[in-house]
């Protein structure tokens, strides 16, 4: 959330750019422009009149900061909706007052850049105007700034620089200039310089906690697509690269949140798995340390969610601040202390004076009088040399304090780092207790598969053996039944032989009977050739129209025989014939 005071900072630069004349005054006219473009960027409804209206009793001409004050929190702050956008803002700004003061200078920034370390500076500058911004952030600034860069911080040179400007604190521009002309990157590629304030400017400025590219797995489509990630402190925002173009998609965090690593699955090792209250999103990060970084970043913010606290820039120079404004009220303590002494040491010095100018004028007063106030002058003296050298122990124990206080800056330094190494320490013990963990469950899991398989492989035998057992009963039931089919068969092969036998007789019997069947046929014709040829009476019976008979007799002698029995002879020969091929 960007409070009242980060939103004042760039509207007080567009304001003094607009004071043309330096007199800490702008003309009503430039005011309706500059409130215009405020409501415009921050989409608040414009009232051309109101400035008019809120004016009306005011015709002494230009109107300082304190008489816009309040317009500017009646009819613009107080309309501000939260989600606007604080960057378009500090944009608009920028423009009214960069070309004042940067269209003449030989930077070896762009305009950017500058515009960055502008926006930083606001960031980090006191909230007293007009703005400007200690040493000791400037100091931090540039440090971070340099390892960013992959550079060593030079102490010396800095120290070096402190006295030889002689300031305190410096103005934006004096930032800007400082960082633009080179003094502490000589040497250093622009474009590496470029990379670092950018990468300041998204921690501080755009809230970004950590960003990189990782794998998201699709709601519709279940594919992986590799996104660029920027991680803030309520939400997650990716892309399709690093050049922020195209926004895929957002991932809001709230109180309700939750983050926690996944097994390995369709072939991704490093899966781990955010809850929302809507829907829930599996990402796969490149190694094992890259995905523990983000799960603990994006556990950290959940946290400060539910806590109510902010990101973690803003609460370090909230921190920062606070420590500042208790070493002030510190150094102011000792100098009241100081300047007390003074007044006291004053005091003394003056009533020293009133007592001799008293004793000098005085010379005819009694020895006993001017000896005492002898005494009284040496007592004064003494008490004089006291407040001395009070006054000197007391400017000892200030050099000590801001001694002691340079050493606490310095181990409070000292601190943080072995916190950090700490930190890293102890999420490197964490993670190889989790690694641990995992491989017991794995080795447990493993186990109790072992035994199931070992189980399921003893039903297995015992099935076997049963198996095993049945079937050596079915093959001797079997093998019974093969003896019974072998006798079967052997006793079939003899009833064929002797049906084949009888089938032989058979046949020959066949042959005999067609043979005597020739031999009556020929004997019939012949007698019937002698019958017609000497007696002629004699003619053959012929089956007549009306008397179909089948008792005709077809021959005469011993082996006549009718039709009739001549079709039961072929079909008793016939079904003979058919028993034996069954057989």
């Amino acid at each position: 959330m960007i409070s009242r005071e980060e939103i004042l900072k760039p509207i007080w630069h567009a304001f003094t750019a607009l004071d043309m004349d330096q007199n800490g005054k702008v003309s009503k006219s430039q005011l309706k422009v500059l409130s215009h473009n405020l409501c415009t960027v921050l989409n608040i409804p414009h009232n051309s009149s109101a400035l008019e209206e809120h004016f009306k009793d005011n015709d002494e001409g230009p109107v300082s900061t304190q008489g816009y004050m309040p317009y500017l929190n009646s009819f613009i702050l107080s309309k501000i909706q939260p989600n606007f956008n604080f960057i378009e803002l500090n944009k608009m700004c920028w423009t009214l007052c960069a070309r004042k003061h940067i269209s003449g200078r030989h930077l070896l920034i762009s305009g950017a850049e500058a515009f960055k370390i502008w926006s930083i500076f606001n960031f980090l500058s006191e909230e007293k105007y007009p703005l400007h911004m200690v040493l000791e952030e400037i100091e931090g600034f540039l440090r971070k700034l340099l390892t960013v860069m992959g550079c060593s911080w030079n102490e010396r040179r800095f120290e070096d620089y402190k006295m030889s400007s002689k300031k305190q604190e410096l103005n934006c521009w004096e930032l800007i200039e400082l960082v633009g002309m080179g003094h502490f990157t000589k040497g250093i590629n622009p474009q590496t310089i470029s990379m670092g304030i950018n990468e300041i400017y998204q921690e501080l400025i755009l809230d970004v906690i950590k960003q990189g590219y990782m794998t998201k797995k699709g709601h519709k489509r279940k594919n992986w697509t590799e996104r660029w990630f920027e991680l803030h402190l309520t939400y997650i925002s990716y892309y399709v690269n690093e050049d922020l173009v195209e926004q895929k998609g957002c991932i809001s965090l709230d109180r309700n949140s939750c983050v926690e690593s996944l097994p390995e699955k369709d072939g991704k090792k490093n899966l781990y798995i955010i809850r929302c209250v809507e829907k829930s999103f599996e990402i796969n990060a490149s190694d094992k340390k890259t995905r523990q970084e983000w799960i603990q970043a994006i556990q950290d913010c959940i946290v400060r969610i539910r806590q109510g606290l902010s990101s973690p820039q803003r609460e370090a120079r909230q921190k920062r601040r606070e420590q500042r404004n208790r070493m002030r009220a510190e150094q102011e303590t000792i100098e009241n202390r100081m300047r007390q002494l003074q007044l006291a040491n004053e005091t003394k010095q003056a009533e020293l004076e009133a007592m001799n100018k008293e004793a000098a004028s005085r010379d005819h007063v009694e020895d006993q009088r001017i000896q005492t106030q002898i005494e009284l002058l040496r007592q004064y003296k003494r008490d004089l040399q006291q407040e001395r050298l009070a006054r000197k122990q007391m400017e000892e124990q200030v050099v000590e304090k801001s001694s002691v206080l340079e050493q606490y800056w310095q181990r409070t330094q000292e601190l943080e780092e072995m916190y950090s190494q700490l930190k890293e320490a102890l999420e490197d013990e964490r993670r190889a207790k989790q690694d641990e963990e995992a491989q017991r469950k794995v080795q447990a899991r493993l186990l109790t598969e072992e035994a199931t398989k070992r189980l399921e492989l003893e039903e297995i035998y015992k099935q076997q053996q049963q198996l095993l057992s049945q079937s050596q009963k079915e093959k001797e039931e079997l093998e019974q039944e093969r003896s019974e089919k072998e006798r079967s068969l052997l006793a079939a092969r003899e009833q064929l032989e002797i049906l084949e036998k009888q089938r032989q007789g058979a046949q020959e019997d066949y042959k005999a009977v067609t043979k005597k069947l020739e031999r009556a046929a020929n004997k019939t014709k012949k007698w019937k050739h002698r019958v017609g040829e000497h007696e002629g009476l004699i003619r053959l019976i012929q089956p007549g129209e009306g008397n179909k008979s089948a008792n005709n007799i077809t021959n005469w002698g011993t082996a006549a025989f009718t039709g009739t029995e001549l079709d039961q002879i072929q079909k008793n020969w016939q079904e003979n014939k058919h028993r034996q091929h069954e057989g």
